[in-house]
């Protein structure tokens, strides 16, 4: 028991019993913290991750279907261009040029019931 006071020596010792239950439980109570604090951050993480992921995922979509779009229009403009290039300022192309659409205007033609 406690030395002799003026507080009775019973409640003293309950007192100080409480006293050393809660220095006990403290480390307990730190580590319980530190693991929660741990195990949330470890989690968050790890969504932040996924999320990163996924929208990733979604540029990359993008990207891919920008350059799909580039590598099949590019030979059509380059084979559009030489063509231009071939037409323009040559003679016997233009007029190649010409007798065609001058033989699908004809194509096009109704025909005339009974003529012919």
């Amino acid at each position: 028991m406690a030395d002799p006071t003026l507080v009775n020596g019973q409640i003293t010792d309950a007192v100080t019993q409480a006293n050393v239950k809660v220095l006990a439980d403290a480390p307990a109570q730190a580590l319980g913290n530190l693991y929660q604090v741990a195990g949330h951050s470890t989690g968050l993480g790890i969504q932040n991750a996924t999320a990163n992921q996924q929208n990733m995922n979604t540029i990359d979509t993008g990207v891919t279907t920008q350059g799909i779009n580039l590598i099949y229009t590019m030979p059509v403009a380059a084979d559009a261009r030489g063509t231009n290039e071939i037409f323009s300022g040559n003679a016997l192309a233009e007029m190649i040029a010409q007798l065609k659409a001058t033989l699908q205007a004809f194509k096009q033609q109704p025909t005339i019931p009974g003529a012919g």
